[in-house]
């Protein structure tokens, strides 16, 4: 049996999920989906989609789809979907998994790793955040919770833009950059996403690309260069001092990402690593700030190999991989992300600076 794709959506409390869960249920175009909810919170799946509101655990909805509420562990009941696949009783081609609104993702994604027997049946594919555009400051200001929840997404979905200003849609997704400039934004108005935005997105696949907007690599202003002249501690870091254009008409508002204890950070080299030295700083890091550390990426240019290695991780758990050859020609830049809540940056960047070789 091929592995069953899964997917965590989750987003502040009102921002939407019910609704974007609805819509992808119901245009489910011939895919089976089974939900699971976390069952404390006010906003399970209504029950007018559903076949029968009965008090079982797992439901039948009409599409074919079903419905299963976490009254046990997640590990528990992703077992046992799964066995009941494995003996023909339930038929689903993948998982949805909607968390409430306060949760964090990371136990949830983690999950998929440390356990051998999820590992052996489910892929996870994507979390994905939805952020409600006329609370979000509020709620980005108030909660770690909802922090923690942009830190953590491969996509972010924001709703109810028509209700407040252009200007404030832009603060907020400038603001959401800087949290997490890994995640694609997009704006949804109720729950209207194509299919093909929210499934099969490979958020935690070790592939070769690692998507950062170019003009988040620049924004202190100076492009990145790496000098030959001994300079290279200099390579470029996107920090606290940031002149971005989009600054200018935000009025008051963008102080507020200096506040924001998750935060990305940016490192690039053009000179290899050395992969013992690699390996023991981040098995150091990890070690000390894993909790902090939501999630992480890199595409590494490393001295021994002529491929790209790729490395990712979430919290304590990092896995790597070697990718693709490099290209005849292409700049053999190291490029890594980190997101993560107040992660002492001059540690990392100095630490990684010394491991090249």
């Amino acid at each position: 049996m091929s592995l069953i794709p899964a997917t965590i959506l989750t987003g502040f409390l009102g921002s939407g999920k019910t609704t974007l869960l609805k819509r992808v249920l119901s245009e489910a175009h011939g895919q089976k989906i089974a939900v699971i909810e976390n069952e404390f919170g006010a906003e399970n799946i209504d029950s007018d989609i559903l076949v029968s509101d009965t008090q079982e655990q797992i439901v039948q909805m009409s599409n074919g789809c079903i419905c299963c509420t976490i009254r046990e562990d997640l590990r528990a009941t992703l077992q046992l979907l799964a066995t009941k696949k494995r003996k023909g009783l339930l038929d689903f081609d993948r998982v949805v998994i909607e968390t409430t609104g306060l949760a964090d993702p990371g136990p949830v994604a983690q999950t998929f790793f440390m356990d051998d027997e999820i590992a052996e049946t489910y892929l996870l594919d994507s979390v994905l955040t939805l952020v409600d555009a006329k609370h979000a400051a509020q709620q980005l200001n108030d909660r770690q919770e909802a922090r923690r929840q942009v830190g953590f997404a491969d996509r972010i979905f924001i709703s109810k833009t028509d209700l407040v200003a252009q200007d404030e849609v832009n603060a907020l997704m400038h603001r959401l950059k800087h949290m997490n400039p890994r995640a694609p934004q997009q704006a949804v108005h109720f729950g209207e996403v194509p299919l093909a935005s929210v499934l099969d997105l490979h958020g935690f696949n070790l592939n070769a690309k690692l998507e950062i907007d170019p003009d988040f690599l620049t924004e202190d202003g100076h492009h990145h260069h790496d000098h030959d002249h001994g300079h290279e501690g200099h390579d470029h870091v996107h920090g606290e001092h940031c002149d971005h254009p989009s600054h200018a008409h935000e009025g008051h508002g963008h102080h507020h990402h200096h506040d924001d204890d998750v935060k990305s950070f940016v490192f690039k080299s053009d000179r290899p690593f050395d992969p013992a030295k690699l390996e023991d700083f981040l098995g150091a890091i990890v070690n000390i700030y894993g909790p902090r550390m939501l999630r992480y990426k890199g595409v590494l240019n490393m001295k021994g190999t002529e491929r790209k290695v790729i490395f990712q991780g979430v919290h304590q758990l990092m896995g790597s991989d070697l990718g693709p050859l490099w290209n005849d020609g292409e700049p053999r830049t190291s490029k890594m992300v980190f997101i993560g809540i107040d992660l002492p940056q001059d540690i990392l960047l100095q630490g990684l600076q010394q491991c090249l070789d």
